[in-house]
């Protein structure tokens, strides 16, 4: 039984590790080859063959991929905060009053999720065309804002509704107003929710490119980073090293954001409890 018991962990272990091989050799190929100079030299090895850091001085310098970088920091942090903001206020309007056509509200916020993005494209297009906002990051954050929404107000909901109504009445009899039960008993309750609403409309903002070649056009200036980054593929060939030091600091914001919000997910989660 011991031994069995030992191959098993043993089998375990080797499957654990096979993916996590499988799952981290594309980041690490990717770092490789971003930090090599010869990297479109063509063979393949499994360190730079020559260490540099030629690859990001010209992404970030005559490429001008730091523009791009600014951009989409810009669309991402505006889309974040308005997306959250407004989400939360509809999912406290669904799940907390009754009104006409509240259901009705809710079967369309799902219908809207189970409708392709490529769908959306020309619909879109039209509408932010109207307001005169095309070629804009303005018409692009509006773009992000209606996709994030419905799965924000969709996931709060769940959260709101899970508040005990008995915790609002207890403020409301100790004298607080609406805003102030809202911020010192909802927000700390929902804010795992809100957490991960964000997380989605971050990485809906940062990686997203049918939408942004779109609304952008051939307003260069305004490119965010998805578009920026196919400037390093060519008709014949491509230039790897650059597009592989571009992906690295495409990625780098990601991975930062992630380990802010978990954390923050955390303290949500224990605040709640405490004020639960």
């Amino acid at each position: 039984m011991k031994q069995k018991s030992l191959a098993g962990k043993v089998g375990i272990g080797i499957a654990v590790a096979a993916l996590l091989i499988f799952t981290l050799f594309p980041v690490y190929w990717m770092m490789k080859s971003a930090f090599d100079k010869r990297a479109g030299d063509g063979g393949s090895s499994f360190l730079p063959k020559e260490f540099s850091w030629d690859n990001f001085a010209y992404v970030l310098g005559d490429a001008g991929f730091g523009l791009y970088l600014r951009n989409s920091l810009i669309v991402a942090a505006v889309v974040v905060l308005i997306s959250g903001f407004v989400a939360l206020l509809a999912s406290v309007a669904v799940a907390r009053f009754r009104f006409k056509f509240r259901t009705t509200m809710l079967m369309m916020i799902l219908v809207i999720q189970m409708v392709p993005l490529e769908a959306l494209v020309i619909p879109l297009f039209l509408q932010v065309k109207s307001l005169g906002l095309l070629n804009s990051l303005l018409g692009l954050m509006v773009v992000y804002v209606a996709l994030s929404l419905p799965f924000g107000i969709w996931m709060l909901r769940g959260f709101v509704a899970a508040v005990p109504v008995e915790l609002e009445e207890a403020a409301y009899v100790d004298g607080a107003s609406w805003w102030r039960m809202f911020r010192s008993v909802m927000l700390p309750l929902t804010m795992p929710g809100l957490v991960a609403t964000s997380v989605f409309s971050f990485i809906t903002a940062w990686n997203e490119f049918i939408f942004a070649m779109t609304i952008l056009g051939s307003e260069s200036d305004q490119y965010t980073v998805a578009i920026g980054l196919k400037s390093f593929f060519g008709l014949h060939s491509n230039d790897w090293g650059s597009i592989m030091a571009a992906s690295t600091l495409i990625t780098l914001p990601v991975m930062i954001f992630f380990v802010i919000v978990q954390r923050r997910l955390s303290s949500g989660v224990v605040a709640g409890a405490v004020k639960g």
